[in-house]
């Protein structure tokens, strides 16, 4: 049986030179699966993130059959594919971000929806670079140089200078709409926000909130107390805003 199969951006380095980057033709035995497929060609399963039979998402488990057309792709990290996935629960998209110094506000707006945001006003353009190399980590900047170093796999150029527009952007541009967990992060540091009892923070705020607040939530990694007040109803309202525009 042949067949023809392309292999999509990353997912190219474990081919050999000739078949990078458009489409081969391979040969393979009756009874072939997907799962056997990408093992003969020396990919990890674990690295794919979708795989189309003739333009229709299958499983691994997929039999292959004379004349069908393969497309295997690495994880999406400008589109969430959760509806068209079939080779596990959740797709392998886990996006993170780093901000460079002139997006504060942004940042904190992407820790609202719930999404790990790096931010520090001293970050230095050799500190991104290393953070977003190691941690796999998606550069946002207003700095179109910094994008242009070879360096950089994962980027996105900021143009707007009004946080909330580029707060919408980032949402449109990286499909996150179906993925946020608004108020699930730290503003303050980027750690995660878990629920604690009332008693556990009675040393810890003024007095009155415990009469009127009966739910406590901290930062896992700088402990801030944050509690249901006004405030956080103010939040909920512009997080809503934000994913429906």
């Amino acid at each position: 049986m042949e067949i023809r199969v392309r292999f999509y951006e990353e997912l190219n380095d474990y081919l050999p030179p000739q078949n990078r980057k458009k489409d081969f033709e391979l040969r393979i035995n009756a009874g072939c699966s997907l799962k056997q497929l990408l093992e003969s060609c020396g990919l990890p399963c674990a690295k794919v993130d979708l795989i189309l039979v003739n333009s229709v998402p299958e499983t691994l488990g997929y039999t292959l059959k004379d004349g069908d057309r393969i497309s295997v792709y690495p994880v999406f990290e400008r589109m969430d594919i959760s509806s068209l996935n079939r080779l596990r629960n959740t797709p392998l998209r886990r996006l993170k971000f780093i901000c460079d110094v002139h997006l504060g506000k942004l940042a904190k707006y992407l820790r609202m929806l719930g999404f790990d945001t790096l931010y520090e006003n001293d970050y230095t353009p050799s500190r991104i670079l290393e953070l977003s190399g190691r941690q796999e980590r998606i550069i946002l900047t207003r700095n179109q140089r910094l994008l242009q170093n070879k360096k950089v796999s994962r980027g996105f150029l900021i143009r707007q200078e009004d946080p909330w527009l580029q707060a919408k952007a980032v949402v449109a541009a990286f499909d996150l709409r179906n993925t946020a967990s608004p108020l699930s992060r730290c503003l303050e540091c980027n750690g995660l926000i878990v629920k604690i009892p009332g008693d556990a923070v009675q040393d810890r705020i003024e007095a009155g909130l415990l009469t009127r607040y009966d739910v406590f939530f901290e930062c896992d990694k700088c402990k801030k107390i944050y509690w249901k007040g006004s405030h956080r109803d103010s939040m909920v309202k512009l997080m809503e805003k934000l994913l429906a525009e």
